[in-house]
């Protein structure tokens, strides 16, 4: 699956010192979406919102994973898995999410004895604090991140709170999952939540054109300023480290001759990935970025530029897939994300990437994915990257009879071939990758893809009660590790 011609195959080890798990997030999974104070997130509200969701499904039930935490450790245990990586909602902790509002303290007890429990398990927690479900309230109350002042204070309240609880128990902390999708998916194309975009015919509101680089910088000062206080407040006294996950696939270039498609690939990149790794490991923005965007991109002041410069204590890193890159001709359009290039599954002769899945952005290319190590490791000093999410869903699998759904080969031939690179990455260019997430633990809300795309190792049965079922990938993931885990 390294690309169309089979499978990755290495001897490689990772360090000794490796860690491996697996990842999910707050509204994916857990359901009681009323239960014991918590109020509406923008997602409860955008999902029940018609034509949002393909499905026309919530997250109101999910996996029902805030009645059945036993459960997802038990099979975390079951699995071997070293880490968990889970994120909090906030409209659980404080319900109108606000610095001057009440907080919750049935949702801080339920996040407590879920750490205290795997700790108790052995499983080391690592918490994402922001995973895209913002309360309601706060979007009602100033447009969300929109507004950067009264966002990035009512987060450092957020933040400040969770850390003071949990400081103590937990060692590793997430900032935000994946800003490059809150910003664009949520405020330029409107496939995401709060849903806004220029294109009328999705959304009576939006500027796709200029509001998704102003929630971008407001992200980056938030994230800054959470790592400010954990810094200054909580590892003095308890230590523990704190980061950014930003995710990006993958580019090659649609015709490898073509200098303007070399540059568009690294430009795809940059616009993902380097929007925000450049201003926390360089103080700035990309220059491809500026060029383009100019005065959209709002500036940062001295004192923003010092707060984000450095706050991260590893890179946190998504990944799924690769894509080829055809730069385009003439003046990008306004709404413009991406770079002014197209994205395309088969090159200029008619290879393709990677193989079909159920998601149409997804096809798996495992060489791209030590590629990208290299290059993120290139351009940022070797920093320390977990790999916060990796995974693949599989072309029709929630249509297959159960007893074939659960021998997911797709899905271990993926594990396979990508961890595999990962080693490669490690053990000949020397990355310093050090943690590994699989997405998903169990099948969950996909977002705007709702239940019809499964990217679970545990099979999850939606019509009887939430039933939890290991697929083959599950049982195999560990022996995946043991084989390139060094023991030495």
């Amino acid at each position: 699956m390294s690309s169309a011609h089979g499978s990755y195959t290495t001897q490689n080890k990772l360090p000794a010192d490796f860690a491996w798990g697996f990842a999910t997030a707050s509204y994916q999974i857990e359901g009681a979406y009323d239960e014991d104070g918590r109020l509406p997130s923008i997602w409860d509200t955008f999902s029940k919102t018609p034509g949002k969701v393909e499905d026309g499904t919530n997250g109101d039930v999910a996996c029902d994973s805030y009645h059945r935490t036993h459960e997802d450790i038990k099979i975390l245990k079951q699995y071997g898995a070293q880490v968990y990586r889970f994120s909090l909602s906030w409209s659980r902790i404080i319900p109108l999410g606000g610095r001057n509002d009440p907080v919750n303290a049935k949702g801080l007890e339920f996040y407590s004895k879920f750490i205290d429990d795997l700790n108790a398990a052995g499983i080391e927690p690592v918490i994402t604090l922001y995973h895209w479900d913002l309360p309601d309230e706060l979007l009602e109350r100033y447009g969300g991140a929109l507004n950067q002042e009264e966002f990035v204070a009512d987060y450092a309240n957020y933040a400040r709170i969770v850390f003071k609880s949990f400081g103590h128990k937990v060692k590793r902390w997430i900032t935000f999952n994946e800003p490059w999708c809150s910003s664009v998916l949520g405020y330029n194309t409107g496939k995401h939540a709060p849903g806004r975009t220029s294109d009328r015919t999705k959304n009576p509101v939006g500027d796709g054109a200029r509001e998704p680089w102003i929630v971008g910088k407001t992200l980056l000062i938030a994230h800054g300023t959470a790592v400010d206080i954990f810094r200054k407040e909580i590892k003095p006294t308890h230590g523990g480290e704190i980061g950014i996950t930003l995710n990006g696939d993958w580019a090659e270039p649609w015709d490898p001759e073509d200098p303007a498609d070399i540059e568009a690939s690294e430009r795809k990149i940059e616009f993902a990935i380097s929007w925000f790794a450049d201003p926390i490991y360089h103080g700035k923005y990309p220059d491809s970025m500026v060029k383009q965007l100019g005065d959209r991109l709002p500036a940062f002041t001295p004192e923003e530029i010092a707060l984000v410069k450095g706050s991260n204590d590893f890179y946190g890193m998504n990944h799924y897939c690769a894509n080829y890159i055809r730069h385009r001709e003439g003046e990008p359009e306004p709404d413009d994300a991406a770079g002014n290039l197209d994205h395309l599954f088969e090159d200029k002769f008619g290879n393709p990437i990677g193989p079909e899945t159920n998601c149409e952005w997804l096809r798996p290319n495992a060489i791209g994915f030590r590629k990208l190590l290299k290059w993120l490791s290139d351009r940022y000093g070797y920093p320390k990257i977990y790999v916060t999410e990796n995974g693949t869903s599989i072309k029709g699998e929630n249509d297959l009879p159960l007893e074939e759904l659960l021998k997911d080969d797709f899905r271990v031939q993926y594990y396979s071939d990508y961890i595999g690179a990962m080693a490669d990455a490690s053990a000949i260019d020397g990355v310093n990758v050090k943690m590994y997430m699989a997405w998903s633990l169990l099948d969950n809300y996909e977002w705007s893809e709702g239940y019809q795309t499964r990217f679970g190792v545990t099979f999850v049965d939606y019509e009887n009660g939430q039933k939890r079922i290991p697929k083959k990938s599950a049982l195999t993931l560990g022996e995946i590790f043991n084989n390139h885990v060094s023991k030495e």
